[in-house]
């Protein structure tokens, strides 16, 4: 009688895996591997922080300035697809907008004359001229910002409506606001031609008209008289005069004190306070009244009578006997 093997109805792991070959054993370990190195990266990458967008839709300008100050305040980024858009860690968005607001970041682009462009079927002739005038505003904008000095600008024209009255018409005028860079200032020349060229931009301007103010409120401009439109303050060739005074001042004060203490030994500043002030003043005179003894006349009257003989023309009272011919005497006869 045969005898037959008994086979387990459950076998157990061991029992499977002895049973599986060489190459069947290598699959499975490599599956094994390639599970768990799946699982590792995925927990890796949901450990990462999440990226949110911090900006988007940036000028050049605006996104590589905003790139050097993340790189200073040590804060990850990245660039979205295409570059619209910087991507910082979710939970540093909030905290990195405040710090870069603070610097005054981003500062937004200035729009010019491609504001024209848009310009839409049906637009009011107001909102053509206002259109118009933040175009230009715009421009000044920037040509003053191209200054090294300049950090950023903004510019407001005041441009009134003109009649068919020319006196009645008022002048256009302009005020521009300048922030400078950190340990910069604006000479005379800069100021000057910041000055000229808003002027020159706009038909009918006076450069009196135009005023300049720093970020802190200084008036750099010289202050205009109201009344008469004479200038209050200093312009720029008497402030140039006042600094050429002091320089020369300056250098004569050296020149004597150098040869006796010391080249490196002496310094010297002077400061000139130049009366600038004008006045108008108006006479009239009489000549040739200039001195007490001398007299001009004002008037004269001449009045002329004269005593002769009787003469011819019939005198007294008028009637028909005096019109008469006088009687002459009859002629005597000669003896």
């Amino acid at each position: 009688m045969a005898e037959v093997a008994a086979i387990p109805l459950n076998p157990s792991l061991g029992e499977r895996l002895s049973a599986l070959d060489q190459g069947q054993r290598l699959r499975l370990a490599l599956g094994i591997v390639l599970f768990v190195a799946i699982g590792v990266v995925g927990l890796v990458m949901g450990r990462q922080a999440e990226w949110r967008v911090l900006y988007a839709n940036l000028a050049d300008k605006d996104g590589g300035a905003i790139i050097a100050q993340l790189s200073q305040m040590n804060v990850p980024y990245k660039h979205a697809e295409g570059g619209n858009a910087i991507l910082v860690p979710a939970d540093r968005v909030h905290d990195t907008r405040l710090r870069l607001a603070s610097l005054g970041l981003p500062k937004g682009s200035v729009a010019g004359f491609e504001m024209m462009e848009s310009n839409r079927f049906g637009m009011t002739q107001f909102q053509e001229r206002l259109t118009f005038q933040r175009g230009l505003e715009g421009e000044l904008t920037r040509s003053i910002q191209a200054l090294s000095s300049v950090q950023s600008a903004r510019v407001h024209l005041a441009l009134p409506n003109q009649n068919g009255f020319y006196r009645e018409q008022q002048k256009p005028s302009a005020s521009v606001l300048v922030s400078l860079n950190a340990g910069r200032t604006l000479d005379r020349n800069q100021l000057s031609g910041i000055i000229h060229l808003v002027a020159s931009s706009v038909p009918e301007m006076n450069p009196k008209a135009v005023s300049v103010l720093d970020d802190t409120g200084k008036l750099l401009s010289a202050p205009t008289d109201g009344i008469n439109g004479a200038a209050g303050g200093a312009d720029a060739q008497q402030l140039q005069y006042v600094q050429q005074i002091e320089q020369m001042y300056t250098r004569r004060v050296l020149d004597i004190l150098e040869p006796v203490l010391g080249r490196q030994n002496v310094k010297a500043q002077v400061t000139a306070e130049v009366d600038f002030s004008q006045t108008e003043q108006t006479s009239e005179s009489h000549t040739p009244n200039q001195t007490k003894d001398s007299s001009a006349v004002r008037s004269q009257q001449l009045v002329e009578s004269t005593n002769g003989a009787a003469s011819a023309t019939p005198t007294g009272v008028p009637g028909a006997s005096s019109n008469q011919p006088r009687a002459c005497s009859p002629l005597k006869p000669a003896m």
